[in-house]
């Protein structure tokens, strides 16, 4: 903000000695706040059509197999209280969700325009895919006609389908301890070799770039300043924290093999 004030000032200064300064000064200042005012207007945008995509999407999604059944519904409500949404966030989130499971949502429509909003960052369609991933699957399975729509709902976003098998990965890793857990350590760690998008004969090198990249791309901190709603936050850690999980079981695999 002072180079900004400093910096007009400076131009004022060639026009006008010290009144320019004073003047230019006072330009600069409120360029700058109108700048400001712009960039949270931007993400206030995207951050409202994140959350009306997501449960739109999710809707559809929902309706994958023919019918939403009361489970999905439940899980699609629980998001209201885990994303912290006020009450008019949630009637927006419900008929959102109630419009993606009409029988005449355009699927592709949708992301095009959630494409326009996001500008296309990866890091935000990557987590938008997450929440779509989550949700479907809070029981840890995802049955067949939800993979499939997922892959239509990535590559969509312009996402590879790898992604949709990278997020899979990264939910049975989460549920891998819990009753419907019966991974074997063999399975786990193909897991979490697909979570870091990397094949078991990468170095250890090529291991620990791919991990410190995808920590990188996924900071909570970094994904907010691009959009993604301060109340998905919760989300963006239990991702970074399966990263974590899939980098530590690979390098515990390779120093006990």
């Amino acid at each position: 903000m002072l180079f900004a004030i400093f910096l007009g000032g400076l131009i004022g200064y060639q026009f006008g000695r010290f009144p320019g300064f004073i003047i230019g000064a006072v330009a600069g200042a409120f360029l700058l706040r109108l700048l400001k005012g712009r960039v949270h207007q931007g993400l206030g945008q995207i951050q409202s059509r994140f959350l009306e995509s997501v449960f739109a999407v999710m809707g559809a999604l929902c309706k994958a197999d023919g019918v939403v059944s009361r489970d999905e519904i439940a899980v699609a409500e629980s998001l209201f209280t885990r994303f912290r949404l006020s009450p008019e966030q949630r009637e927006m989130a419900k008929a959102a969700f109630n419009r993606g499971k009409a029988d005449d949502f355009d699927l592709e429509a949708e992301l095009n325009s959630f494409l326009a909003v996001s500008r296309g960052q990866a890091p935000l369609l990557q987590m938008f895919l997450q929440v779509q991933v989550s949700a479907i699957a809070a029981d840890g399975v995802i049955h067949p006609a939800e993979h499939e729509m997922l892959v239509r709902v990535a590559r969509g976003l312009g996402l590879p389908e790898a992604q949709v098998d990278q997020l899979e990965a990264m939910l049975r890793g989460a549920h891998a301890g819990g009753p419907t857990g019966r991974a074997t350590a063999g399975q786990q760690l193909e897991d979490a070799y697909k979570v870091l998008g990397v094949s078991s004969s990468a170095s250890d090198s090529e291991i620990k770039r791919a991990y410190r990249k995808l920590m990188s791309e996924n900071h909570p901190d970094k994904l907010a300043g691009r959009g993604l709603p301060e109340s998905m936050r919760e989300m963006a850690e239990e991702k970074t924290r399966e990263i974590t999980n899939a980098y530590d079981l690979i390098k515990d695999a390779r120093q006990k093999g």
